[in-house]
């Protein structure tokens, strides 16, 4: 009981200065760092709500399209309609959620490895629209679509969100408000439930939990944070197309959540940022950052060979490292009763 408030003041202050590094960061790293800071951050709201699909067991092939279809969603209304960007992207959002709330009819009919596949065959459908369907004259074909409006500038305050670390800055207050909320979905009843489906589903739908409806509102809340990521990344960079949410793509989000490891609400935030840093800084600096599939493949399998569990897994080991070197053990008193010989 005495540890408690010792062990809130070390996490208080472990957020304080992790908030403190995050603000600091973008001013002493380069420019093309600073794109990778928000390319990292968008992407650290893309893995942390794929985890929110897989507390109920499912594992979708098709959310880098999902995410897609956020960034289409929010560039078409913010070129064609010219509706403000900011209301765009919460439309773009919305069109990925509610094309979820679509697709789960037919994939939750099935489980485990038939889900999988019927959410890759779902993806690609979408994807293979956006590039080679008659609606080419609206998504842009292969080529995508061009000259996106970026997120209007505040010049009231001189914020020009052209600058990467202005830009960085609004992703970070997005995707911070937007954990603390997926956060607070797992830790309600509604996260147990995702939960005991995950583990139990037949045991749940005997004491009356529509497994069905709570699949499909996990997958309809993931696709919107995931659709948000989407359109984050479409206003920053000004273009979207097909290939940027192709297979390839899915595969990194499916290694950041397996090295990172899904049990933990920050296990796949450790997996990207671990990664992401493994690539832009060591392969960069060594020339070969081409050989990134390959790497990740090889990362890949000395995890699950090695590190079943994910980097998740060494946190409480570097805890209790942490812990054995400031606490020694209690020596056990013996009562008064057992020093004396019985008579």
């Amino acid at each position: 009981m005495p540890e408690r408030p010792t062990s809130r003041l070390t996490f208080a202050l472990g957020l304080i200065l992790l908030a403190a590094a995050l603000i600091v960061l973008p001013h002493i790293v380069s420019l093309s760092q600073k794109e990778v800071l928000v390319l990292l951050v968008i992407n650290v709201l893309l893995v942390s709500s794929y985890r929110l699909l897989t507390l109920t067991g499912e594992w979708s092939l098709a959310h880098a399209v999902i995410m897609g279809v956020g960034a289409y969603g929010s560039a078409l209304v913010s070129k064609e309609l010219s509706w403000p960007v900011p209301f765009a992207m919460l439309v773009g959002a919305a069109i990925a959620a509610f094309l979820a709330f679509l697709l789960s009819f037919p994939l939750f009919r099935m489980k485990g490895f038939y889900f999988l596949i019927g959410s890759f065959a779902a993806g690609e459908v979408i994807r293979l629209v956006w590039k080679w369907s008659e609606l080419t004259w609206l998504f842009g074909g292969p080529k995508g679509i061009k000259l996106i409006p970026p997120f209007p500038d505040i010049p009231v305050l001189s914020i020009d969100f052209y600058d990467p670390v202005n830009y960085y800055y609004l992703c970070l207050v997005v995707v911070t408000v937007s954990l603390l909320i997926l956060y607070r979905v797992e830790r309600s009843r509604l996260g147990l439930t995702f939960h005991a489906i995950h583990w139990q589903d037949k045991l749940a739908e005997s004491v009356g939990v529509d497994t069905f409806r709570y699949r499909m509102l996990a997958f309809v809340i993931s696709s919107f944070f995931a659709g948000l990521s989407g359109a984050l990344y479409a206003h920053y960079i000004g273009t979207v197309n097909p290939n940027r949410f192709s297979v390839e793509e899915m595969t990194y989000i499916l290694i950041w959540a397996i090295v990172g490891g899904t049990a933990t609400f920050y296990g796949p935030i450790l997996g990207v940022v671990v990664l992401t840093i493994l690539n832009e800084v060591v392969l960069r600096a060594i020339g070969v950052d081409e050989m990134r599939p390959m790497l990740y493949g090889a990362i890949l399998i000395l995890f699950i060979l090695f590190l079943p569990n994910g980097l998740e897994s060494l946190v409480p080991k570097a805890k209790d490292w942490f812990a054995g070197g400031k606490r020694k053990p209690a020596k056990a008193e013996q009562p008064a009763e057992a020093e004396q010989p019985a008579k």
